[in-house]
């Protein structure tokens, strides 16, 4: 697309772009507020169409149209806030927050209006004589209770307060996010003398003096993003520099600074509990589970504990070792949270003989991509394409055509992998248009991978360490639930699902990892072509399950927390600190530590969709490990398995509940034996 008309805004037009794709180059930054304010006034004209309907309410001119509303709102809201995660700055920032409550009070008019629920309730109420489909009979429900969970039955004072709390907790949301950006981009850790380089991987050393560079510094230069902290607390001989690193990774939004999130929490939490009083609930998360497969706080909790009783006694194990190998390799101190990573990267070395950085020099990301694309063709038999017309938002992204077995477009997937400071930390998969086919019409969606993955430098490529590889075939499988999706309703297509289902696509595909079948496709020494040693896949295999109880117990932390945030019934009052403590005591293993604080950079639950459901990925590991045992018994390329998974899950979004399309796949609800063995936390 082109703009020879320079007051043409691109986020007003229709694009002639590839697959209709975001026309990035064009979008400008002062484009947003002026398209977001006209678009905002269009959504609400065709709202208040559909309840200025003479006609009688059905479920065309009604729940149909409704669905259809506000597309080209969504459209460039879509764009800002996902360049707000992957490419923003301060403008972009200013004008997130700007546009926010604005949206929140669009969408307060639509789900707060009284005369349009009214219509969604008639036609509810006669949806049993009604003559529809089954995606329309879910689309149906969960637009009658979409109005009732978003305070449509509320009156008078209670719908003004619940109205506030939704705009306040929009801003508040934005804000805890950018104070976690700020924080991570702040710290910068300058290695002047070579010594304190010491036990680090010369890749390491070569990334770091690369930054610094950047940076027009002299030295070697580390900082809070992913692959170089997490390098630097594995490997790194100096322990007050680990040390240091950690504090200030772990304080994140705990400064006394612009940046601190303390009152943010606070407040985020107090709304929710304000809303899901006024809504007649006893807490958020009673509110929130409603709404997904495990239905109530006393079941998740119930749940948490009973991974926490199988993991506890390994995690306590796990510690024991570790403290006794650090003692035995001469380490006279109390082992701290900074040794651990350290300490038990030595030992899972000797023990396994597995270094991780042995395996890096066969995951070289270009040939990683290769091995996940040809997965997806030898299970799905879609092939990809890499498209240099279709516009990306930075250099470093990637656009590919997706295309189905019969050669049919499938969508398009964008690539963008490693750091930088307009990135949020993480990895994610987002959308730029899901699939719907409201007039028969297929639109198919346009899906984006994000991460931050390990940097190329001057002499090396692009080496992925396995967790890299594992949370690259993580996100790809969220990206199979969006490309494969075929629903008619956007609201019901790929990702629209459950919270703690959402998950099961994306984790069953890193069982995938470790497979020796699969390693095969790809896994090839970047220098000598040399396939990766079955040997040293044995190691990797063998260490796969090193200190699952720890990390299930971390994980648990996580759950946990997230849980005792959101079952308050009364309003916080104490520090976020003394808070968070009592939830994370019991799958700690050490004492607390003076200026450490979880919940002031937890992004998942307060700037972004987990509130109440961080337990999910705990959830979906139970289902992942039991799906992949499928699998197993079939063969791991089984293309009978692996269509019945498109056709019954992968392909349906939230056109049924989640237990009903897994028990069309699996044929019986899934055991938590599958995953307790493949973490050896019991015995096969």
């Amino acid at each position: 697309m082109t703009n020879e008309n320079k007051g043409v805004n691109p986020l007003l037009t229709e694009w002639e772009t590839v697959h209709q794709t975001p026309p990035f180059k064009e979008i400008k930054n002062e484009h947003f507020v002026q398209a977001i304010d006209q678009l905002l006034e269009e959504a609400k004209t065709e709202v208040d169409g559909i309840i200025n309907n003479s006609e009688t309410p059905t479920f065309n001119n009604t729940i149909r149209a409704l669905e259809l509303s506000g597309k080209k709102l969504s459209r460039a809201t879509t764009i800002l806030f996902n360049l707000n995660s992957a490419e923003t700055d301060e403008t972009i920032q200013t004008i997130a927050r700007e546009v926010s409550p604005k949206l929140s009070a669009y969408h307060n008019y639509v789900s707060l209006n009284g005369k349009l629920f009214q219509r969604v309730k008639v036609v509810y109420n006669q949806k049993d004589q009604l003559q529809l489909t089954t995606e329309d009979l879910k689309l149906l429900d969960d637009s009658y209770k979409g109005f009732v969970r978003s305070g449509a039955n509320l009156e008078g004072n209670a719908k003004e307060s619940f109205a506030e709390i939704n705009t306040e907790l929009a801003k508040l949301s934005l804000h805890f996010g950018e104070n976690v950006l700020a924080e991570t981009n702040a710290y910068q850790l300058l290695i002047t003398d070579k010594m304190d380089l010491a036990g680090l991987p010369e890749s390491e050393i070569e990334a770091a003096a690369q930054l610094a560079k950047a940076k027009n510094k002299e030295g070697w230069m580390f900082n809070l993003q992913g692959p170089g902290y997490v390098a630097f607390m594995k490997f790194a001989d100096n322990r007050k520099l680990r040390e240091e690193i950690y504090r200030a990774y772990n304080s994140r939004g705990y400064h006394q600074n612009s940046n601190n999130n303390e009152q943010t929490v606070s407040q985020i939490v107090n709304l929710r509990l304000e809303r899901a009083k006024l809504l007649g609930y006893t807490n958020h998360a009673a509110y929130v589970l409603e709404e997904r497969m495990a239905e109530s706080p006393a079941r998740v909790n119930a749940f948490l504990e009973q991974l926490h009783v199988a993991s506890r006694p390994a995690a306590l194990q796990d510690q024991s070792d570790v403290q006794a190998y650090a003692k035995s390799s001469g380490f006279k101190d109390q082992l701290e949270r900074w040794d651990w990573s350290y300490w038990s990267e030595k030992l899972k070395n000797e023990r396994y003989g597995f270094d991780e950085q042995a395996v890096k020099p066969y995951f070289k990301l270009e040939n990683v991509i290769g091995g996940v694309f040809e997965l997806a063709r030898r299970l799905y038999g879609i092939s990809f394409k890499e498209k240099s017309d279709i516009q990306v938002y930075h250099p470093d992204v990637k656009a590919y055509e997706v295309f189905d077995e019969d050669g049919s477009f499938l969508s398009v997937l964008y690539l963008d992998f490693f750091p930088r400071e307009g990135k949020r930390g993480g990895a994610w998969m987002t959308e730029y248009r899901s699939q719907s086919k409201p007039d028969g019409t297929n639109i198919r969606p346009i899906v984006s991978i994000v991460t931050n993955f390990t940097k190329p430098t001057d002499t090396k490529p692009s080496l992925l360490t396995f967790y890299e590889v594992s949370t690259f075939l993580h996100e790809f499988g969220h990206g199979l639930h969006g490309m494969f999706a075929n629903t008619v309703y956007e609201g019901l297509s790929g990702t629209s699902v459950y919270r703690d289902f959402v998950e099961l696509p994306s984790q069953i595909m890193e069982n995938w990892a470790i497979e020796k079948d699969f390693l095969d496709i790809f896994a090839v020494n970047y220098q000598t072509g040399e396939k990766i040693p079955a040997e040293l896949v044995q190691r990797l295999i063998k260490s796969k399950n090193f200190q699952a109880g720890t990390l299930s117990e971390r994980q648990l932390s996580f759950g946990m927390n997230d849980m005792a945030w959101h079952s308050i019934t009364d309003p916080v009052t104490c520090s976020v600190v003394e808070f968070e403590r009592k939830s994370l005591t019991p799958t700690d293993l050490f004492p607390p530590l003076e200026g450490f604080c979880l919940s002031t950079s937890f992004s998942h639950i307060f700037a972004g969709g987990y509130a109440a459901g961080y337990y999910g990925y705990k959830w979906a590991e139970v289902l992942d490990a039991d799906a992949f045992s499928v699998f197993k018994k079939n063969g791991i390329f089984d293309r009978a398995t692996a269509e019945s998974f498109r056709k019954n899950i992968l392909e349906k979004g939230g056109t049924a509940h989640p237990m009903a399309l897994y028990k069309a796949f699996r044929g019986e609800e899934p055991s938590i034996t599958p995953l307790l063995e493949r973490e050896g936390l019991i015995k096969k």
